[in-house]
């Protein structure tokens, strides 16, 4: 196919020109303020995140979300809740790309497929430390400008040599109408 061929024409347009996702799985250590018992319970809350463009193959997200971790102490006559602030940055890089991108102006959609979540929490039995191991996923899409080629109806085509003023009417936009016209109402 030919791109001067007049059966086909190029038109530019917003699309998604890079696609990526990624799992990630992290471990996090906590020191609470009095040496744990047991671990009651562990949430990840508080999610906030950015996305950023790299470079064709690659985008950058940069997060972080809160860790609360409620346990018991005192041998287990005691309970608090320890909060720490946890930030991260994952680096996801594009498996699905455009090769007819046109221009540099692109916009990254970044979502989660899984929250960040705990899937493990224990006690560290020789320093009382809380261990911790979250697991989260993104999908990315890159939306940039991209050509697309389209075939042309060969019939739809105007013949540029033709003169096109004899089939105009004049009076179309003026509202007048031709004798031989009838308005229904």
């Amino acid at each position: 196919m030919s791109y001067l061929d007049q059966d086909y024409r190029e038109i530019i347009t917003k699309a998604v020109i890079g696609k990526g996702k990624k799992f990630t799985q992290q471990k996090h250590i906590i020191q609470s303020p009095h040496k744990p018992s047991s671990i009651l319970g562990c949430w990840v809350i508080n999610h906030l995140y950015q996305a950023k463009h790299l470079s064709e193959d690659r985008v950058e997200i940069n997060g972080s979300y809160e860790l609360n971790v409620w346990y018991s102490y005192n041998d287990h006559t005691k309970t608090d809740v320890v909060t720490e602030r946890v930030t991260y940055q994952d680096q996801i890089d594009l498996a699905a790309k455009d090769k007819q991108t046109v221009g540099s102006t692109v916009e990254v959609h970044a979502r989660t497929l899984t929250q960040p979540q705990s899937v493990s929490c224990i006690i560290d039995k020789k320093d009382g430390k809380i261990n911790t191991e979250v697991e989260r996923e993104f999908m990315v899409e890159v939306i940039g400008d991209t050509k697309v080629s389209v075939r042309v109806d060969p019939s739809t085509m105007v013949d540029s040599s033709k003169n096109l003023d004899s089939d105009l009417k004049p009076d179309f936009f003026s509202g007048k109408q031709d004798s031989n016209e009838h308005t229904s109402h």
